[in-house]
């Protein structure tokens, strides 16, 4: 009896020795988990697009804080210009609310804009240091936190760069060209001349003067009056400038004239359009006013894109070269379009047609540099150059082109032949000129009067200035 009774409590005991070591382990799990949660490691992130390496007068920040595991505790931002810590001036402090004692304690990510009020923190202009601190409440670190800090040196200037104006084009006609010629006083990161809403950056002159620049300007076709024109400088630390000029605006003579669609136009035209937009919906008239209002508009702004990024260098020498051949439309002439004796639509002509032999050669006006071959909507098959310095050239309705991208050229390339590609009813070529993308009078380019009063005078008697 007594060996069947130390046989039982054996059998007990073996049971019990596996439970106990489960609880243990599970309780020894629990323990590990919580301090894993509790003492995290993870680092909070700072993300900025970057931390600036100039302070101005109107300095921003913008950051991006995250912590995935226990949340934000705190965020410290501060400027030392003395190398002590005792010297350090607070930008910014942020303590975040706890908001439980698990888990995501703190919130998980925060968006700051912060001001940098440099008169209130009473920094002077000079080397210095950004600091940035931020801690999770992870309890690690004697229950501080994790912390993620920052130090970059940077530089504060508060005074914005000067410009000294050295010419300004006197008379600027609607839909004409012109430049400006100005100094600054110290390299400035971004600079030109802003008029009628557009800007038109600046650019080292050919001279090799120092911190001397020329803007090639134009007033847009439509323009009725010349509003807010100035020169614009902004340094590093983005302090900005602006010193106004003027210059008289004149009205254009436009003409206004009448183009009549015939349905053989329209049944000759419209298959090529719908072969390169499939999207065209509608009659032969919808397809066409599609072509000759969206499309248009789509058209022009891939040009504006085109001419978003100059080059910086002039690579043209003088008057641009006309091509042979009789004018049939002028710049900025008013066109209404009829259809069986009703009118359908308006548009402005931004360029000059001229006529000649078919398949006529078209050679570049000046030296450039080519940086777009290709179908573009109602301009067709089109060549665009770039001059230098805002300045460029296009070519449209092509039949050919001989030239690639990238390829430099001169007036005795022959860059393609004409042609009735595009929105165009007879064999001729379709030609602009553009100031960073806003179209211009070419009669003025073609001129050499024009040519020598408006840019290379003024660019030399400036040397004196």
């Amino acid at each position: 009896m007594a060996t069947q009774r130390l046989k039982q409590q054996g059998k007990k005991r073996n049971f019990l020795q596996p439970a106990l070591i489960l609880v243990i382990a599970a309780l020894l799990a629990g323990v590990i988990f919580l301090a894993m949660t509790l003492f995290e490691r993870e680092k909070p992130v700072i993300a900025m697009n970057e931390i600036p390496e100039y302070i101005g007068a109107d300095t921003n920040l913008d950051l991006t804080i995250s912590d995935l595991k226990s949340g934000l505790r705190s965020i410290r931002i501060a400027i030392n210009q003395e190398g002590l810590k005792s010297q350090e001036k607070e930008v910014f402090a942020m303590e975040y609310p706890r908001q439980g004692y698990m888990g995501k304690i703190g919130p998980e990510e925060v968006k700051e804009k912060i001001v940098v009020d440099l008169k209130k923190l009473e920094l002077k202009d000079g080397p210095g240091e950004i600091i940035l601190e931020v801690r999770d409440y992870s309890s690690w670190g004697l229950f501080q936190g994790n912390l993620t800090r920052i130090a970059k040196k940077i530089t504060i200037d508060t005074k914005a760069p000067k410009v000294n104006l050295l010419h300004a084009t006197r008379y600027l006609k609607q839909g004409g060209a012109g430049i400006v010629i100005y100094q600054t006083t110290e390299a400035a990161a971004r600079h030109g001349v802003q008029i009628n809403g557009n800007f038109h950056p600046g650019f080292p002159v050919s001279d090799g003067r120092e911190r001397t620049y020329i803007a090639f300007i134009a007033l847009p076709y439509e323009a009725t009056a010349i509003v807010d024109a100035k020169v614009i400088a902004e340094d590093q630390a983005g302090n900005k400038t602006a010193t106004g000029f003027s210059s008289t605006y004149k009205k254009a003579n436009q003409r206004h004239d009448t183009i009549t669609i015939s349905d053989g136009f329209l049944t000759t035209k419209i298959p090529e359009f719908e072969e390169h937009y499939p999207e065209m919906k509608g009659d032969m008239i919808e397809k066409y006013l599609y072509t000759n209002r969206e499309l248009r508009d789509i058209n022009n702004k891939k040009i504006l894109e085109l001419c978003g990024q100059p080059v910086p260098e002039r690579l043209w020498k003088g008057t641009f070269q006309r091509m042979p051949g009789s004018p049939r439309a002028g710049f900025a002439d008013h066109r209404t379009y009829g259809y069986k004796e009703k009118p359908i639509d308006e548009q402005v002509h931004l360029g000059v047609d001229i006529a000649s032999l078919e398949r006529a050669e078209v050679r570049a006006a000046e030296a450039g540099k080519v940086i777009f071959t290709g179908y573009n909507g109602i301009y067709g098959e089109m060549v665009v150059l770039d001059h230098g310095q805002g300045v460029f050239s296009l070519y449209s309705h092509l039949s050919q082109i001989n030239v690639t991208v990238d390829s430099a050229v001169d007036k005795s390339t022959v860059l393609g032949l004409t042609g009735t590609t595009g929105m165009a009813g007879g064999d001729h070529l379709h030609f602009s000129m553009l100031i960073n993308g806003i179209f211009v009078n070419p009669v003025e380019w073609w001129d050499p009067h024009w040519i020598g009063v408006t840019i290379d005078e003024p660019l030399l008697g400036s040397k004196s200035n």
